[in-house]
């Protein structure tokens, strides 16, 4: 879980106007900030598979959400990968 400041600051950076909290900028941000701290997670407990699975469920609906943006808008979807530095 994300503590609550951090994830305050996370949704101040990427929201789209003032009571912004649920558009896929910030989702995608929130989704990255957890995958990053499962993936840190991995490096000393290779044998949670539980976590493992929920990190894999991560990844396919950040995924869901950037295909989505590109299909809709894909300047936004431009500018959210180049701030994430996300490969594609």
């Amino acid at each position: 879980m994300l503590a609550r400041e951090q994830k305050r600051s996370l949704i101040d950076q990427y929201r789209t106007h003032a009571t912004d909290t649920g558009s896929p900028e910030v989702q995608i941000a929130l989704l990255s900030e957890r995958i990053g701290q499962l993936t840190e997670h991995f490096k000393t407990h290779q044998k949670d598979h539980g976590s493992r699975r929920g990190l894999l469920m991560l990844v396919s609906k950040r995924r869901r959400l950037l295909d989505y943006l590109k299909k809709y808008d894909s300047e936004r979807y431009k500018s959210v990968v180049g701030k994430l530095g996300l490969r594609k």
